[in-house]
């Protein structure tokens, strides 16, 4: 059997912040800009472009003010995740029409298919969890927030 994924191995605490914006689109592209600062991203721009096209497709918001933006691309060379919070909640058109208040962006290489659907997997599975999802939501600091995830694992 494989070992399981752990989340926060493809996250550091530079990829965690709280969303400025008030809009979808705005909220995508900061956390965008987030994983962009990654060397395993060459193309910002791209990686942008796609989240976008994925979410045209169809929403990522999945209900429970979460959301999980995320595709798989060669600009991508391994897994990583950037985590956005919006305390009083964002329109990002969910399957529930409720605002989302966190939003986990997840890249990964084109060449990652089984362990791009694991991984997709366990960040849901974790954020079945609403005492996780609470805890994530009132922590103070993205070191606290990189720590629960941590220990989520």
């Amino acid at each position: 059997m494989a070992q399981p994924i752990e989340i926060y191995k493809f996250m550091n605490v530079n990829r965690i912040i709280d969303i400025v914006s008030d809009n979808k689109n705005d909220a995508l592209k900061e956390l965008a800009e987030v994983i962009g600062t990654s060397d395993i991203v060459s193309d910002e721009a791209l990686f942008l472009k796609k989240i976008y096209e994925r979410e045209k497709l169809m929403s990522t918001g999945i209900g429970y003010s979460i959301a999980v933006p995320h595709i798989r691309d060669a600009s991508v060379q391994d897994f990583v995740i950037a985590l956005g919070r919006k305390a009083e909640g964002l329109d990002y058109e969910s399957i529930d029409n409720k605002p989302v208040k966190l939003i986990f962006m997840i890249g990964a290489s084109d060449t990652q298919d089984k362990d791009y659907i694991r991984l997709l997997s366990r960040v849901v599975l974790r954020l079945k969890n609403k005492t996780f999802v609470k805890n994530l939501l009132e922590a103070e600091t993205p070191e606290k927030i990189y720590t629960l995830i941590k220990d989520q694992d």
